[in-house]
C-alpha cells in the first residue's frame, strides 16, 4: 500500500491514503482487530472464563489508542516557517545559567565527600563504663582520654 504525495497549488504537500505514518496506522488497526475477535470470543464462545476474554479484548483495545496518537501525532504538518527558531538568543544564557547551577551542585557534591583533615595532637575522650564486678561499691564510672 503506497502512499501517493501530491502537491497544492500552495506549495503544501497531501497525502493520501493513511498518510505518513503507515506502520502506526496498521500496528493500531490490528490491535483494534485483534481486541475485538477475543471479546467477541469472550461474549459467544461459552467458556468458563468469558470474563477474562472480555477484559483482555477491552484492555488490548484500549492499548491500541497508543497507535493511533503515534499515528496522529506524526501526520501534523508544520510549516518550515514556525520550525526556524527564533529564541536562539535566549538558549545561550540559558545554557550558561544551567551550566552554573550544575556545576556548583557537583562541586558541592565532590567536597562533601572529600575527608576533612582532624588535628593530629586532638585528644578524643573515651568515656568507659565497668561493668558491675569490676566498678566499686560507689558505682563510679571512669573516664580515660585516649590521644590519636
Amino acid at each position: 500500500m503506497s502512499t501517493s504525495v501530491q502537491m497544492n497549488s500552495d506549495g503544501e504537500r497531501r497525502y493520501g491514503g493513511v498518510g505518513r505514518c503507515k506502520c502506526s496506522f496498521w500496528f493500531a488497526v490490528a490491535h483494534d482487530i485483534l481486541g475485538v475477535f477475543i471479546m467477541m470470543v469472550g461474549l459467544f464462545g461459552g467458556l468458563a472464563v468469558h470474563d477474562l476474554f472480555i477484559y483482555a479484548g477491552g484492555i488490548i483495545i484500549f492499548l491500541s489508542l497508543i497507535w493511533w496518537v503515534f499515528w496522529y501525532s506524526g501526520n501534523i504538518d508544520v510549516p518550515p516557517e514556525d520550525l526556524e527558531d527564533d529564541v536562539g538568543k535566549t538558549k545561550a544564557r540559558l545554557g550558561h545559567v544551567m551550566r552554573s547551577v550544575s556545576q556548583k551542585l557537583s562541586s558541592g557534591i565532590r567536597n562533601s565527600f572529600r575527608r576533612k583533615s582532624r588535628p593530629s595532637n586532638a585528644d578524643a575522650p573515651l568515656f568507659t563504663i565497668f561493668d558491675s564486678s569490676m566498678a566499686s561499691s560507689a558505682r563510679e564510672h571512669s573516664r580515660e582520654t585516649l590521644s590519636i
